[in-house]
């Protein structure tokens, strides 16, 4: 398959509402999208990274520069490829910068998909029809603001929830929920905010039969949450740690984590991250998709993804309108009453486009020939 054109979007979509974890408030989505045009067709892949390094290092805008000044053109030198895992490979050269490498790395898959006829969840090797997924609610100012959302968000229909934590607003969060919600099925994202010397506060969430505890130390950390996870009865869950299906094989080694959470952006893209949920299903490690606010084109991936069968957790994929009030694509993904979503069948990312809405969310395109 050839490569003829690469087009490079800068993109920004602002929250319908502020979304606040331990480490910042988001009040809009900045983000690139690449295409690759071959042949009358093209693969659209969204880079995910928000617009302030805290999450990782990255952020929307070196991103974009790592894209524009490295990735497409080791693209242009070659601009042939048979299978998207030979994208992956390619870009290893380059360090880390993965929420980079994944956008083009998808955007390869859905073009190649495409070029065969396939759904993505095809090309990927999933089984479902249909994904379970669950919503992240942000800290809020107040408690009754939070029980406020947890009651609206399951008269939505959603039957997994995660709230937000930090140091000062986790175990009064949570014991209230359980008051107020009883035995709904509940967990906790730190955001690496807390430490090892925080057992003591962390071992108090044994008592409210949490599903999980998402990253609760340091985001490059796998060696203390091993010791952590000795002490605690509630599942550790990993998503800042796990970069790599290395980083994988080396936490379950350990016994850091007893649940991985997988974000296609923060892995490098869809190769490795098929990667990492093989091998942790080989282990006895179940997965789940994680989420960065992501907007349309990032959405049809992660729904790709979290067909395959060890995505045995309800994953962070949700409605355009739990963030936004408005979408780019016509055919936007909703909730099911059984709390899914459907998995797109049609061609690649099995999206359409509403190009009029594209263009107005668009502050920049640049675009590469690669004839």
């Amino acid at each position: 398959m050839k490569i003829n054109r690469i087009s490079l979007r800068q993109l920004s979509l602002p929250l319908s509402t502020p979304f606040t974890t331990s480490f910042a408030t988001l009040t809009c989505k900045p983000f690139s999208i690449v295409e690759l045009h071959t042949d009358g067709l093209v693969g659209y892949g969204e880079c995910a990274a928000i617009g302030v390094p805290l999450y990782n290092e990255e952020s929307a805008a070196t991103a974009h520069y790592v894209i524009e000044n490295f990735l497409i053109p080791l693209l242009q030198k070659n601009n042939e490829f048979e299978h998207p895992d030979e994208i992956a490979q390619r870009f290893e050269s380059i360090r880390r910068n993965r929420f980079a490498r994944a956008a083009v790395e998808q955007a390869a898959w859905d073009l190649w998909a495409k070029s065969k006829n396939l759904s993505l969840a095809q090309a990927l090797g999933g089984t479902k029809p249909k994904v379970e997924v669950g919503i992240s609610i942000g800290l809020k100012p107040s408690v009754d603001q939070l029980l406020e959302e947890v009651e609206n968000s399951l008269n939505k229909g959603f039957k997994r929830i995660k709230i937000k934590i930090k140091p000062g607003h986790d175990i009064e969060l949570v014991r209230a929920i359980r008051s107020t919600f009883g035995d709904i099925t509940l967990q906790v994202d730190a955001n690496s905010a807390y430490r090892l010397e925080d057992l003591p506060l962390l071992k108090k969430l044994d008592d409210f039969g949490l599903s999980l505890i998402e990253q609760p130390l340091s985001d490059n950390d796998i060696v203390d949450h091993a010791e952590l996870q000795k002490k605690l009865s509630t599942p550790i869950c990993l998503d800042e740690s796990i970069d790599s299906v290395e980083d994988a094989r080396k936490a379950i080694e350990l016994g850091s984590c007893r649940i991985i959470n997988i974000k296609v952006g923060r892995v490098g893209g869809l190769t490795e991250a098929k990667k990492i949920h093989d091998y942790a299903r080989d282990h006895g490690v179940g997965v789940w998709c994680g989420g960065m606010l992501d907007t349309g084109v990032a959405r049809a991936d992660c729904l790709a993804i979290a067909s395959l069968p060890n995505f045995i957790y309800a994953s962070d994929i949700t409605p355009y309108t739990e963030h936004f009030s408005e979408d780019y694509l016509v055919n936007s993904p909703v909730l099911n009453p059984d709390s899914t979503i459907d998995v797109p069948t049609g061609p690649g990312l099995g999206i359409q486009i509403d190009s009029e809405k594209y263009e107005k969310f668009t502050s920049e395109i640049n675009n590469f020939n690669l004839e």
